[in-house]
């Protein structure tokens, strides 16, 4: 039975129960709250395993609850879902670069949701956090515990989906991936980002990397890789 401890955070009280019914029936532990505000103070004064986050909110609106939890030491690590009615691709792109693990339009399915809860809580568990898996090369120092990545000794900071890019490419420099490739890598399989995501999330790395973003290649009609050392 799981006993995980999630986050619920939506103004619509039916949802709230909706979400509260199905997660508490598959044995999770389930806090309520009804505005951002409320939402960042809980999260910092407690431990929790996973967010579900509703982007339209009074007060403050969902992205910046994302983005107050993610540049906090304490829940900078949370798994974060954004349930939204918003399904534009410019708005998954948006909750990607703040740090989201998954994106789901209203309405959904409750199966559906608990299904991606568990995977989204899988992969949270499974990221190594042994200081002994930091990756040093061609001048890169990415740590996947910490999430953090040095260039030259020069901290870089990268949103929580550029890490990932980034630290998928660089494990097997010359690899090509292409771009259904790193969604899944990235986010697992069945996650609803497209090729044009994949590229306008390329194209920000880069440019966060400075003259080190040309060691990310294009090999045009496939995808990315990480240069090989010459």
């Amino acid at each position: 039975m799981a006993k995980e401890k999630i986050l619920v955070i939506d103004d619509e009280e039916d949802i709230l129960e909706l979400l509260r019914y199905n997660l508490e029936r598959e044995g999770f532990k389930v806090v309520c709250v009804e505005n951002g505000e409320t939402a960042v103070r809980k999260a910092w004064a407690e431990d929790f395993d996973l967010a579900l986050l509703d982007l339209m909110l009074p007060g403050i609106d969902g992205l910046e609850v994302a983005r107050r939890l993610k540049n906090n030491a304490k829940t900078r690590s949370l798994p974060i879902i954004i349930l939204s009615a918003k399904g534009e691709e410019a708005d998954v792109v948006t909750g990607l670069e703040l740090g989201a693990d998954d994106y789901m339009i209203k309405p959904f399915s409750p199966r559906v949701l608990i299904a991606r809860v568990r995977a989204v809580l899988r992969r949270a568990a499974e990221e190594p956090q042994d200081p002994s898996s930091i990756l040093k090369i061609q001048g890169f120092e990415i740590h996947p515990g910490r999430r953090t990545v040095h260039v030259n000794d020069e901290p870089v900071d990268l949103t929580f989906s550029e890490f990932q890019i980034l630290y998928t490419l660089a494990r097997r420099p010359g690899w090509v991936y292409t771009r259904y490739q790193i969604v899944e890598a990235v986010r697992g399989e069945d996650y609803p980002v497209t090729d044009r995501s994949v590229d306008v999330q390329i194209v920000g790395l880069r440019k966060k990397l400075g003259r080190w973003g040309d060691y990310i290649e294009t090999v045009r009609g496939v995808g990315y890789r990480f240069r090989e050392a010459p």
